[in-house]
């Protein structure tokens, strides 16, 4: 029983497992995931879905096809918002930004956006998802408690994030 008098669910989630994404060019989607993002195709079956991996886990990424075309939704609609994945550095994330740059993918936002201190950067995929690639997310100790508000530091770059670092935070 939870401090409310419910009953506490026995779901534990370890890892975020995958996401599936409908896309409308599926083949132009799975080269955006293997040549921009770095993951590898697994399998495809046989309604046209696309598995791609990025570790030992079988996928991580699902691709459907969309059986007509239509518009993402909009900014602030309901819908998915946006898939985040974890990279190792905050170095790195600016190698990833060039990167994005240089390729001409939409970068929507970079920098700190408060709870979780995680740096970032997010942008759009071919069909207009939102991909969050990000580094350094505070973790929730033995005591329960998160990170003061007072101490989440918002910055609109990665190079402001770097410059005003969290407390107890050294950005490699």
């Amino acid at each position: 029983m939870t401090s409310d008098g419910h009953e506490a669910t026995p779901v534990r989630v370890k890892k975020l497992g995958h996401v599936v994404l409908t896309v409308s060019d599926i083949e132009r989607s799975t080269t955006f995931w293997t040549e921009i993002m770095g993951f590898e195709v697994s399998d495809r079956n046989e309604l046209g879905m696309v598995f791609l991996r990025n570790a030992s886990d079988h996928h991580t990424v699902a691709l459907v096809p969309a059986k007509s075309g239509g518009e993402p939704h909009g900014e602030g609609q309901p819908g998915f918002h946006h898939c985040a994945l974890a990279v190792g550095t905050v170095s790195e994330l600016f190698k990833i930004r060039d990167f994005l740059r240089a390729r001409g993918v939409p970068i929507v936002y970079e920098g700190r956006r408060g709870p979780g201190g995680n740096p970032g950067i997010e942008f759009k995929d071919p069909d207009g998802f939102n991909i969050e690639l990000y580094a350094l997310m505070d973790q929730i100790g033995p005591d329960g408690k998160s990170r003061p508000a007072e101490q989440w530091r918002r910055a609109k770059t990665l190079e402001e994030a770097v410059a005003n670092p969290l407390p107890g935070v050294v950005y490699r």
